[in-house]
């Protein structure tokens, strides 16, 4: 009889899981409460730096303060993209394309390998769409100077941006795990680690765990490497690993000369 009775709760729980998964909303609000949840540590950082030496001993830019109305502008922004934007998309996606939840999960190794792929993917369009609206006056004046309005970025500041910019950034998530065929599971997995080292990049911390630090011979900017670029502008375009600044020339590190 117990036997019987977990076998329907497990089923009964296997089918809520997957009308919340295939549900037109899941998209935004997983967006959104990762991307929330991500901030949530730094923002109470900002919060005890200014009184906390140990805090602000990390924090790159110790004498720029993060105040309640910035956090709250940005907040009001994102919301405002979101409901008015990446929701209707997502329902037009929704319809167009349902998700189906395969019954088999993918293995370990398919998993890291496709969700560095999508990274490395993604690294590159947003480098070279950086790029040229960095060079394009009036791609900038009118789509991503919105975004480089803080020169000391903090985790909201992320997604504190232009409608076009989030809409494009957005496009080349959801393309990438498409293009490589990859198992949902491994998609909502990029999403997540997407959206954690795009927060982490514009933190505005820089603490011995960063993930900079962590990856050898100078592979990936972080944090550091993308505070520069909110400073300097023409430096830094790839948000997260190095190779295209090194091959472009506008890699820059602190107290470095730009190469040329």
């Amino acid at each position: 009889v117990m036997s019987v009775h977990w076998m329907r709760l497990n089923y009964s729980g296997r089918i809520l899981m997957e009308n919340l998964l295939t549900s037109p909303f899941f998209p935004v609000l997983f967006s959104l409460s990762v991307y929330l949840s991500c901030c949530l540590p730094y923002l109470c950082l900002d919060m005890l730096c200014s009184r906390i030496a140990l805090v602000r001993r990390f924090k790159i830019q110790p004498q720029s303060q993060v105040t309640w109305p910035e956090a709250r502008s940005c907040l009001r922004n994102i919301f405002h993209n979101h409901a008015c934007f990446i929701f209707p998309l997502s329902l037009l996606h929704w319809f167009w394309k349902p998700l189906v939840c395969p019954k088999m999960a993918p293995d370990t190794l398919s998993v890291v390998v496709d969700v560095l792929a999508c990274l490395l993917l993604f690294d590159m369009q947003y480098f070279f769409w950086h790029l040229l609206h960095h060079n394009v006056p009036w791609l900038y004046c009118f789509f991503h100077k919105e975004h480089h309005y803080y020169t000391a970025p903090f985790t909201l500041t992320t997604q504190n941006t232009g409608v076009w910019e989030l809409l494009s950034l957005s496009f080349f998530t959801t393309l990438n795990p498409a293009l490589l065929d990859c198992h949902p599971l491994t998609e909502m997995l990029f999403f997540v680690a997407n959206i954690f080292l795009s927060v982490e990049a514009h933190s505005g911390y820089d603490f011995p765990w960063s993930p900079h630090r962590l990856v050898p011979f100078g592979l990936y900017g972080g944090a550091r490497h993308h505070d520069l670029h909110h400073r300097q502008f023409r430096v830094n375009y790839a948000p997260y690993f190095t190779h295209w600044d090194r091959l472009y020339g506008s890699l820059q590190e602190e107290n470095m000369k730009i190469k040329k």
